[in-house]
């Protein structure tokens, strides 16, 4: 089978192999978002939780779709040292950036901004720019292809008005396509 999403996925191996950093990654997300709709057949949706669907998994990287019904937002979260680029697959996603905590003083987290991407464009987060929590607008539901340049089986949760640090293990709602019969589980971007 040659389809275009196996492509990226040989594309992104040669990256990260190229360069760890990954400077080409958006680029390689961004055309691939721009014309092919092969993704399509990873997208399951839970309606109690966003859904986290493994499309690829190795040493370099681990690639998800996300699936997020009405209403469903990540919890504030960071990325365990790690970089996470999110292409936008269907509809509008909102991202909310807040300042860590400060020296694990508790407290209520601090906005530092928002942002909306678009349905075809690229986003980018680190934990040296900020935390974050995502989500589709309003009303809306969303789709989203989320690329983190290691895999990520932990990471910290933050409660937005105590500062609460609680970590948090990552499940796949699906792997490959196939559902893992995980349903209903709190899980992050």
């Amino acid at each position: 089978m040659n389809e275009p999403i196996l492509g990226l996925q040989r594309d992104l191996v040669d990256e990260f192999a190229r360069d760890a950093r990954g400077s080409r990654v958006a680029r390689l997300l961004s055309d691939y978002l721009a014309r092919h709709a092969d993704w399509k057949r990873f997208a399951q949706f839970d309606p109690a939780v966003y859904t986290r669907n493994l499309v690829a998994r190795n040493e370099h990287f681990e690639m998800l779709i996300l699936c997020w019904s009405v209403g469903q937002q990540s919890p504030i979260h960071n990325h365990a040292g790690q970089n996470c680029w999110m292409g936008v697959l269907e509809g509008d996603i909102e991202e909310t950036l807040f300042a860590p905590p400060r020296d694990g003083r508790a407290g209520p987290l601090t906005v530092l901004s928002s942002k909306l991407h678009a349905c075809g464009r690229v986003g980018f987060i680190n934990d040296d720019i900020a935390l974050h929590r995502v989500g589709p607008t309003a009303g809306k539901r969303g789709i989203s292809l989320h690329l983190y340049s290691k895999p990520i089986d932990e990471c910290n949760v933050y409660d937005e008005t105590t500062g609460r640090v609680v970590k948090s293990r990552l499940v796949y709602h699906s792997v490959e396509g196939v559902p893992t019969g995980i349903a209903g589980t709190p899980t992050r971007a």
